[in-house]
């Protein structure tokens, strides 16, 4: 089991989202969610927009972000999201099945 913390989560959005925008990541801004109605999401501005993702899109951003960084394939079903202190993402693979 894999923790990803929100600083990392963070990371992932703002790469993915400066990477289908073609800007800088440093150019991105997110903020976190959690919504007893409508779950997790985030807020993100990106070339003086603001948009918002919901639970699938931070998703998708974070197994890209595991497989850029970490050289990890995880798919959707191994990854989840907390919430303790702050939000994580948990993800149900072993280390040693980095490709």
């Amino acid at each position: 089991m894999m923790v990803l913390t929100m600083d990392e989560i963070v990371n992932a959005i703002c790469l993915h989202i400066a990477e289908r925008k073609q800007i800088r990541p440093q150019d991105v801004q997110v903020e976190l969610f959690w919504d007893e109605d409508t779950g997790y999401s985030a807020e993100v501005w990106a070339e003086g927009r603001s948009q918002y993702l919901v639970e699938s899109n931070m998703i998708e951003a974070i197994m890209r972000y595991l497989y850029s960084e970490y050289n990890i394939r995880a798919y959707r079903e191994q990854i989840t999201l907390d919430l303790d202190e702050e939000i994580t993402a948990h993800v149900d693979v072993e280390m040693e099945q980095a490709y």
